[in-house]
Protein backbone atom coordinates (compact mmCIF):
# COMPACT_ATOMS: atom_id res chain seq x y z
CA UNK A 1 0.00 0.00 0.00
CA UNK A 2 1.03 3.89 -0.99
CA UNK A 3 0.05 6.70 0.84
CA UNK A 4 -1.27 9.30 -1.34
CA UNK A 5 -2.35 12.72 -0.44
CA UNK A 6 -4.18 13.53 -3.31
CA UNK A 7 -3.88 13.18 -7.36
CA UNK A 8 -4.78 16.02 -9.78
CA UNK A 9 -6.15 15.08 -13.01
CA UNK A 10 -6.70 17.98 -14.40
CA UNK A 11 -3.68 18.03 -16.81
CA UNK A 12 -0.26 19.53 -15.45
CA UNK A 13 2.28 21.21 -17.83
CA UNK A 14 4.41 22.54 -15.06
CA UNK A 15 5.56 18.51 -13.22
CA UNK A 16 7.08 17.51 -16.52
CA UNK A 17 7.24 17.35 -20.02
CA UNK A 18 3.80 16.96 -22.05
CA UNK A 19 -0.09 16.96 -19.71
CA UNK A 20 0.49 14.80 -16.85
CA UNK A 21 -1.32 13.34 -14.39
CA UNK A 22 -0.05 14.05 -10.94
CA UNK A 23 0.37 12.20 -7.56
CA UNK A 24 1.14 13.36 -4.46
CA UNK A 25 2.61 11.01 -1.94
CA UNK A 26 1.69 11.89 1.56
CA UNK A 27 4.33 12.53 3.96
CA UNK A 28 7.99 14.52 4.30
CA UNK A 29 10.22 15.34 6.47
CA UNK A 30 12.37 18.09 5.06
CA UNK A 31 9.32 20.83 5.74
CA UNK A 32 11.16 23.21 3.04
CA UNK A 33 10.62 26.85 3.60
CA UNK A 34 7.94 28.09 1.35
CA UNK A 35 7.18 24.78 0.17
CA UNK A 36 4.03 24.54 -2.17
CA UNK A 37 2.25 21.28 -0.67
CA UNK A 38 2.72 21.97 2.91
CA UNK A 39 -0.66 19.16 3.34
CA UNK A 40 1.57 16.40 2.62
CA UNK A 41 4.56 16.45 5.34
CA UNK A 42 1.76 14.72 8.10
CA UNK A 43 2.77 11.04 8.05
CA UNK A 44 -0.51 10.20 9.68
CA UNK A 45 -2.95 11.99 6.70
CA UNK A 46 -3.30 10.60 3.66
CA UNK A 47 -4.87 7.91 2.27
CA UNK A 48 -3.80 4.18 1.77
CA UNK A 49 -4.56 2.63 -1.85
CA UNK A 50 -3.31 -0.51 -3.16
CA UNK A 51 -0.94 -0.22 -5.83
CA UNK A 52 -2.13 -2.31 -8.76
CA UNK A 53 -5.90 -0.29 -8.14
CA UNK A 54 -4.16 2.76 -8.16
CA UNK A 55 -2.38 1.98 -11.69
CA UNK A 56 -5.82 0.67 -12.84
CA UNK A 57 -7.11 4.17 -11.65
CA UNK A 58 -5.01 6.46 -13.76
CA UNK A 59 -5.11 3.97 -17.06
CA UNK A 60 -9.01 4.82 -16.57
CA UNK A 61 -8.76 8.33 -15.66
CA UNK A 62 -5.02 9.66 -17.14
CA UNK A 63 -5.80 10.56 -20.82
CA UNK A 64 -2.33 11.15 -21.79
CA UNK A 65 -0.66 8.30 -20.30
CA UNK A 66 2.41 10.45 -18.64
CA UNK A 67 2.43 10.50 -14.83
CA UNK A 68 4.50 12.40 -12.33
CA UNK A 69 4.77 11.16 -9.08
CA UNK A 70 5.75 14.23 -6.24
CA UNK A 71 5.17 14.97 -3.08
CA UNK A 72 5.36 14.86 0.07
CA UNK A 73 8.85 12.69 -0.71
CA UNK A 74 7.63 9.68 -2.72
CA UNK A 75 11.02 7.75 -1.86
CA UNK A 76 10.25 7.71 1.85
CA UNK A 77 7.87 5.13 0.68
CA UNK A 78 10.98 3.78 -1.10
CA UNK A 79 8.95 -0.02 -1.60
CA UNK A 80 5.36 0.75 -2.31
CA UNK A 81 6.91 3.46 -4.67
CA UNK A 82 9.22 0.86 -6.56
CA UNK A 83 5.38 -1.95 -6.67
CA UNK A 84 3.15 1.26 -8.08
CA UNK A 85 6.15 2.35 -10.92
CA UNK A 86 6.17 -2.09 -11.71
CA UNK A 87 2.65 -1.00 -12.35
CA UNK A 88 2.64 2.10 -14.06
CA UNK A 89 4.92 0.60 -16.37
CA UNK A 90 3.39 -2.68 -17.36
CA UNK A 91 0.36 -0.27 -18.26
CA UNK A 92 2.74 2.13 -20.70
CA UNK A 93 2.91 5.11 -18.67
CA UNK A 94 6.11 7.75 -18.93
CA UNK A 95 6.77 8.71 -15.64
CA UNK A 96 8.41 11.32 -14.11
CA UNK A 97 9.67 11.54 -10.51
CA UNK A 98 9.52 14.55 -7.83
CA UNK A 99 12.45 13.81 -5.23
CA UNK A 100 14.21 15.93 -2.57
CA UNK A 101 16.92 13.38 -2.42
CA UNK A 102 20.27 13.47 -4.71
CA UNK A 103 20.53 11.67 -7.88
CA UNK A 104 22.91 9.15 -6.34
CA UNK A 105 20.74 8.40 -3.44
CA UNK A 106 18.10 7.15 -6.03
CA UNK A 107 18.06 3.04 -6.37
CA UNK A 108 18.93 2.00 -9.91
CA UNK A 109 15.88 0.24 -9.84
CA UNK A 110 13.92 2.72 -9.24
CA UNK A 111 15.41 4.49 -11.83
CA UNK A 112 15.66 2.02 -14.36
CA UNK A 113 11.56 2.56 -14.42
CA UNK A 114 11.64 6.07 -14.65
CA UNK A 115 11.46 8.57 -17.78
CA UNK A 116 12.54 11.99 -15.76
CA UNK A 117 14.05 12.53 -12.39
CA UNK A 118 13.63 16.10 -10.57
CA UNK A 119 16.70 15.73 -7.81
CA UNK A 120 17.35 18.23 -4.70
CA UNK A 121 16.01 20.00 -1.67
CA UNK A 122 13.79 23.19 -3.12
CA UNK A 123 15.72 26.07 -1.45
CA UNK A 124 13.65 29.17 -1.80
CA UNK A 125 16.67 31.79 -1.88
CA UNK A 126 17.62 30.11 -5.28
CA UNK A 127 13.82 30.36 -6.12
CA UNK A 128 13.11 30.37 -10.25
CA UNK A 129 10.10 30.60 -12.25
CA UNK A 130 12.18 30.73 -15.89
CA UNK A 131 14.17 26.73 -15.80
CA UNK A 132 10.88 24.24 -16.10
CA UNK A 133 10.09 21.60 -13.95
CA UNK A 134 12.17 22.56 -11.20
CA UNK A 135 11.08 25.04 -8.51
CA UNK A 136 15.15 26.57 -7.48
CA UNK A 137 18.34 26.23 -9.20
CA UNK A 138 19.90 23.96 -7.42
CA UNK A 139 17.58 21.13 -8.58
CA UNK A 140 17.95 19.28 -11.66
CA UNK A 141 15.62 17.70 -13.99
CA UNK A 142 16.92 14.40 -15.63
CA UNK A 143 15.58 12.73 -19.04
CA UNK A 144 16.81 9.02 -17.79
CA UNK A 145 15.76 7.89 -21.38
CA UNK A 146 17.56 8.10 -24.49
CA UNK A 147 14.63 7.84 -26.96
CA UNK A 148 12.88 10.89 -25.63
CA UNK A 149 16.43 12.80 -26.35
CA UNK A 150 14.76 12.81 -30.15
Amino acid sequence: MITINSIDYRGSICDGPGIRTVIFTQGCNRKCFNCHNPSTWDFEGGIEVDEKELAMELQEKSYTKKVTISGGEPLLQEKALLRLLKELNKCGFNIALYTSFHFNEVSEEILALLDYIKVGEYEDKLKTTIQPYIGSTNQKFICLKKELFL
